[in-house]
């Protein structure tokens, strides 16, 4: 069985590579365009992979191009698909997205489809009952809640992309163990001015191990109760920022199956994030490991 299984999102991307933001009302060509599969957990668990994990989707997709699309995307990549559901005549998950030259920047338009919501049969509660990490990002939240209380009551570690200020993420975030929200969320859900106060407020509000807050080109900080630590964003030459979130969460995942600390697995993340910014399509920028690691030793970190 897979070491890592993940619930969420599942999007059917399409990815326009623009000079500039257009005018409203006008007409502009792009310099290239491309489909790709995105979605936090789904993207997290293509990187998890690709670093050399065993993974698996849970979900629910549908049979039209886009969840054609999705699941020979999860072949491909060697996502193990036994725990997937396909429901016939549903609309996908899908969105277009402009990533912009001169400004490094990324716009997205999404249409949330019309699937059902995923319900846990018994095959898909072994599963996660029998892995290591659970992976969830407030989407699918019933489903997502569902299965973190089973990985809490059979010692699998719940690792949270906090991206979405959902209603009823606060049921999902009691059951979180690994509490990776972004620097936007974790103001937005506390209230709070800064992210050292939003992390020490997350921390005692829903008891995590650990607290580790995004900050985009900043790098970013976990706090564990005790003390702060922080880590930085390394260096690369952005071409496609779109999905550099899920990457780091599908990697921070694979760094623990790894069995690394916390702040080296923010490390190694940030590494991957970075690597994968340098080239177009969320998944299949994700490097390998051992490149991970050279590039990290050149930047003097070393694994």
């Amino acid at each position: 069985m897979a070491k890592i299984v993940g619930i969420g999102a599942n999007v059917f991307d399409t990815l326009y590579n623009i000079p500039n933001y257009p005018k409203e009302d006008t007409k502009m060509r792009a310099v290239s365009s491309k489909t790709a599969g995105g979605g936090p957990v789904a993207t997290g668990l293509v990187a998890a992979r690709k670093l050399g994990e065993q993974t698996a989707y849970i979900g629910v997709l549908s049979d039209d191009n886009g969840g054609v699309y999705h699941k020979n995307d999860f072949i491909k990549y060697g996502v193990n698909t036994d725990l997937v559901d396909i429901k016939s005549g549903c609309r996908s998950f899908a969105s277009v997205l402009w990533l912009c030259e001169d400004s490094a920047t990324r716009t997205c338009v999404f249409d949330k489809g019309d699937l059902p919501p995923l319900k846990l049969n018994n095959r898909q509660k072994m599963a996660i009952a029998s892995a290591e990490i659970l992976m969830v990002d407030g989407n699918e939240l019933n489903a997502a809640i569902e299965a973190a209380k089973i990985a809490g009551g059979n010692g699998v570690k719940v690792l949270y992309d906090c991206g979405g200020l959902y209603d009823g993420v606060a049921e999902l975030l009691k059951l979180t163990d690994i509490m990776i929200p972004s620097e936007e969320f974790a103001l937005g859900i506390t209230g709070c001015k800064t992210a050292k106060e939003a992390a020490k407020e997350l921390y005692e509000t829903y008891s995590p191990e650990i607290v580790v807050i995004t900050q985009g080109k900043s790098g970013g900080i976990l706090y564990d109760g005790g003390k702060y630590d922080s880590y930085p964003v390394y260096p690369a030459k952005v071409v496609d920022s779109n999905g550099s979130g899920d990457v780091f969460h599908g990697a921070f995942a694979a760094g623990i199956a790894k069995g690394y600390d916390y702040l080296k697995c923010c490390h190694f993340s940030s590494a991957v994030s970075a690597i994968k910014c340098t080239g177009v399509g969320a998944r299949e920028s994700v490097p390998d490991f051992e490149t991970v690691k050279k590039y990290l030793k050149e930047n003097g970190y070393e694994l």
